[in-house]
């Protein structure tokens, strides 16, 4: 509780500087609203005992209008995106009593991991033309195929084989109630981060709407990085493939023979 206020102390101040620059009795300020906010931690460390994690934000509204933040006119999404790469789909069907791949799409750059929070669900803050624009939301993400589309038609259904994937094994994930007003002004938001979640540099990004109007955004990085035995695993991996290969192939053996002495039987 007291690193949470500790984390919330420099919004608040800030909310407040902001409300003390506009002078008594010349009428509401003519200033566009503004928004700040902060991460719980700018690193995330992938340990041998890593489950996953909770990553909080906390963000300020600045000369917001009292009216409005009275009847619940301003909303708030926080979306955490992983790093960009090419995802491949592929269709399997069965041929001769044996599953096999027939058919493939590739989308470009999109993220391998996605989490979405708001203060309630998207279609209610902003009809889907207008987030498909934004590519806001696990349903509303630009996934746009590379190379020669044969069939047009089949667009649609690797794209939602695409998102079914990702939800399944919880590299997608959203939370419709995730944003939380903890004062008139000031917001916090709880996005997941999976025990799968790609390392690399990911990205916080904070949208404020007001009355269905996107009027502000915000963005902060967060970086996931491997430590320890997974690191050194990886490095490895990438910088000395061919002595990795051969020492995987060894303890393969050494595994396998050493099964067979103990399960032997005399």
């Amino acid at each position: 509780m007291m690193r949470a206020l500790l984390l919330l102390l420099p919004l608040i101040l800030l909310a407040g500087t902001a409300r003390a620059q506009v002078p008594l009795g010349q009428g509401p300020s003519t200033v566009r609203e503004g928004l700040e906010i902060g991460t719980s931690t700018s690193e995330i460390a992938i340990t041998s005992d890593f489950r996953g994690a909770d990553l909080t934000v906390f963000g300020a509204l600045n000369n917001a209008d009292e009216l409005f933040l009275a009847i619940g006119q301003y909303d708030v999404v926080v979306t955490l995106s992983g790093p960009i790469d090419y995802a491949t789909v592929r269709r399997k069907q069965r041929i001769f009593g044996i599953w096999m791949n027939t058919d493939s799409m590739t989308f470009e750059q999109v993220p391998e991991s996605y989490s979405i929070a708001s203060t309630r669900q998207l279609e209610d803050i902003q009809p889907a033309p207008s987030l498909n624009r934004l590519g806001l939301g696990i349903d509303h993400l630009t996934l746009s195929p590379t190379g020669f589309v044969g069939n047009a038609t089949q667009v649609g259904a690797f794209r939602e084989a695409y998102r079914r994937l990702k939800l399944s094994n919880g590299l997608y994930q959203r939370d419709t109630r995730g944003v939380r007003f903890v004062s008139p002004s000031l917001f916090r938001a709880t996005l997941r981060l999976p025990a799968n979640v790609p390392d690399g540099v990911h990205l916080v990004h904070a949208y404020l709407f007001k009355s269905g109007e996107l009027i502000q955004s915000r963005d902060l990085p967060l970086r996931v990085v491997k430590t320890g035995l997974e690191q050194t695993i990886t490095d490895a991996a990438h910088q000395q493939p061919l002595a990795y290969g051969l020492f995987s192939v060894l303890v393969a053996l050494v595994t396998g023979w050493g099964a067979s002495i103990m399960f032997r039987k005399d």
